[in-house]
C-alpha cells in the first residue's frame, strides 16, 4: 500500500502512476477497519483532570441533541464482537445497572436538557434482555428526568430473536418506538454457528413474525458477510430470506474479527479456500438491493425511500455534536471533547468496569476521553460526511470553519482524481466504488496523531 503525501496541494503532484499505484492499493486491501466513529474510543485516554460536566456542556452550540442509553447485557457474546457488552442474564444485575443509570440521567440531566432532543436510541448489547418491567424503567429515565418528547423524538431500540416476546413489544408500540432493529447475521445455521451465535433459524422466523405483527415504522435486520465457510451463494441466501419479510431497512456488515475477538482473523475466508469473498458478497448484494427498490445511504445502510418516522420529528444534523451517551459504555459527544467510560473487551475487565460504574455515587464529571484540536474536529466532520452517500456541502464546512475543505484535506482532491469522489452542486460525494472502498478510505483518512493513540491502546 503506497501512502500518498498528506501535505502540499495535490493540484503540484503530476505523477498519475504514483496516483494509480495509491488507488490500486486502496482497491487491493478494501476491509481495514470500520470507523464507524471518529475518533475511535482506542484513542480515549484518562484526562490529567477530571471535567465538570457543567464546562463540559455549556454553550454547546447544537441546537437539538442525541440522548442514547447503554445496556452492556447480552445472552451470549458473539465470536467476532468486540463491543462493550457483557453476558449475563441475571435479573438482579440488570436491575442495580438501570438503578445506577436514573443516578447518572439525574445527576446529568441540570447540564444536558437545556436543548431539546431530537433522537433517542437505546442499544447495546441488548436492550430487550431486560425484563420488561426494567425495559419500561429507561423509558420512564428517558420522559420523565431527561425530558424526551416521544411524539417528536425519533426512537430506536435493538433487538436480538431470542429476546423478542409480545409483552416487551408491547412496550416499545406504547413508548412510541419508530425503529427496531434486529441482527440476525446469517440465516444458515452453520454459518451462525461458526461465529458462535446462539439462534436457530426457526426462532428467527419467529420473531420476525412477531415484529412484523407489531407493525413499527421501521424494521431494520442486520446481516453479515465474510462469515466462516460462507460462500456468495450462501449469502444471498440469508439476504432473499431477510428480504421476503419486507423489512424497511437492511444494513449489511463485512465480518471484521481482531486479536481479541473469538474469531480470529484468519478464520476470513469462503469455503472454496482461502479467498476473501467480501467485495463479492458486497457487490450481489448492493446489486439485488437496489433492484429491490432499497435506497443506498452508506457502504452498510440500504432502506426504503419511504423509510421513516411518521412523527413532526424536531431537526436534528447528523454531523453536529451533542450525543448525550447515559450508561457503562455510553459515550458522549461534546464539539471539543468526547468521553466515555473505559473501554475493554474481555469478560473480566468488561465485568470490573461496570461494577464501578454500578457502585459509583457521582457521575457529574468526565475523566476519560479525548480533548479535539480544531484540525481533528474538522477531520470527523469530513468523515462523518463523505463515508454517507449525503456527502459534504463544502459551503456548509466553510461556513462551519471558515475555510475551503480542498485546501484542508488534500486527500479530498486525491478522491476526486482516482474517481473516487465527485462534486456535484457543491457537494463532494464518494462514487458508488467509492462507497464500496469505504472502510480504506475511512482508515486511510485518519490522522497520524489518532492513529498512534489507537495503536498505543492496550485492551484489558
Amino acid at each position: 500500500m503506497i501512502h500518498f503525501p498528506r501535505d502540499g496541494a495535490l493540484e503540484s503532484v503530476a505523477d498519475e502512476a504514483l496516483i494509480r499505484s495509491w488507488r490500486d492499493g486502496l482497491r487491493s486491501d478494501p476491509y481495514r477497519s470500520y470507523l464507524y466513529a471518529y475518533p475511535h474510543k482506542t484513542a480515549y485516554r484518562e484526562f490529567d483532570a477530571p471535567k465538570p460536566l457543567s464546562e463540559l456542556w455549556n454553550g454547546e452550540p447544537a441546537e437539538t441533541f442525541f440522548l442514547y442509553m447503554h445496556i452492556p447485557f447480552c445472552g451470549a457474546r458473539c465470536g467476532f464482537c468486540n463491543l462493550f457488552t457483557l453476558p449475563d442474564k441475571r435479573t438482579g444485575v440488570h436491575e442495580q445497572y438501570v438503578d445506577a443509570l436514573e443516578r447518572q440521567a439525574r445527576q446529568w440531566a441540570p447540564y444536558v436538557t437545556r436543548k431539546p432532543f431530537a433522537r433517542f436510541a437505546i442499544g447495546g448489547g441488548t436492550p430487550t434482555l431486560l425484563a420488561p418491567a426494567l425495559l419500561e424503567r429507561l423509558f420512564d429515565i428517558a420522559e420523565r428526568v431527561m425530558g424526551v418528547d416521544t411524539s417528536r423524538v425519533s426512537i430506536s431500540v435493538e433487538t436480538s430473536p431470542e429476546t423478542v416476546t409480545g409483552d416487551r413489544l408491547q412496550i416499545l408500540r406504547d413508548r412510541q418506538v419508530d425503529r427496531v432493529s434486529m441482527g440476525i447475521q446469517s440465516f444458515v445455521d452453520s454459518e451462525a454457528s461458526a461465529i458462535y451465535r446462539p439462534q436457530k433459524p426457526r426462532e428467527v422466523e419467529r420473531a420476525l413474525d412477531l415484529l412484523k405483527a407489531y407493525r413499527f415504522p421501521v424494521l431494520n435486520l442486520d446481516l453479515i458477510y465474510g462469515l466462516p465457510g460462507q460462500t456468495v451463494e450462501s449469502w444471498m441466501y440469508s439476504l432473499e430470506r431477510a428480504l421476503a419479510y419486507d423489512p424497511e431497512e437492511i444494513f449489511i456488515y463485512p465480518l471484521y474479527t481482531r486479536e481479541h475477538t473469538i474469531v480470529k482473523p484468519g478464520d476470513i475466508r469462503g469455503s472454496e479456500g482461502e479467498s476473501d469473498l467480501r467485495l463479492a458478497c458486497y457487490l450481489a448484494a448492493r446489486d439485488r438491493l437496489a433492484a429491490a427498490g432499497y435506497v443506498q445511504s452508506s457502504m452498510r445502510r440500504f432502506a426504503k425511500a419511504d423509510a421513516g418516522s411518521v412523527k413532526p420529528l424536531l431537526p436534528y444534523g447528523c454531523q453536529e455534536e451533542g450525543m448525550v451517551g447515559l450508561g457503562c459504555g455510553a459515550r458522549s459527544y461534546t464539539r471539543g471533547v468526547h468521553y466515555a467510560s473505559r473501554y475493554a473487551v474481555s469478560k473480566g475487565a468488561t465485568a470490573g468496569i461496570i461494577a464501578d460504574y454500578v457502585a459509583a455515587e457521582r457521575y457529574d464529571t468526565a475523566d476519560y476521553g479525548i480533548e479535539l484540536n480544531l484540525p481533528e474536529q474538522q477531520r470527523r466532520y469530513v468523515l462523518k460526511a463523505i463515508l454517507h452517500r449525503e456527502g459534504l456541502e463544502l459551503a456548509g464546512y466553510l461556513a462551519r470553519f471558515g475555510s475551503e475543505a480542498l485546501g484542508d484535506h488534500p486527500e479530498l482532491g486525491l478522491l476526486l482524481r482516482s474517481e473516487l469522489a465527485e462534486v456535484e452542486e457543491g457537494v463532494l460525494r464518494l462514487t458508488d466504488e467509492g462507497l464500496a472502498y469505504s472502510d480504506a478510505i475511512g482508515d486511510w483518512m485518519i490522522t497520524p496523531a489518532i492513529r498512534e493513540r489507537m495503536e498505543g491502546f492496550v485492551f484489558a
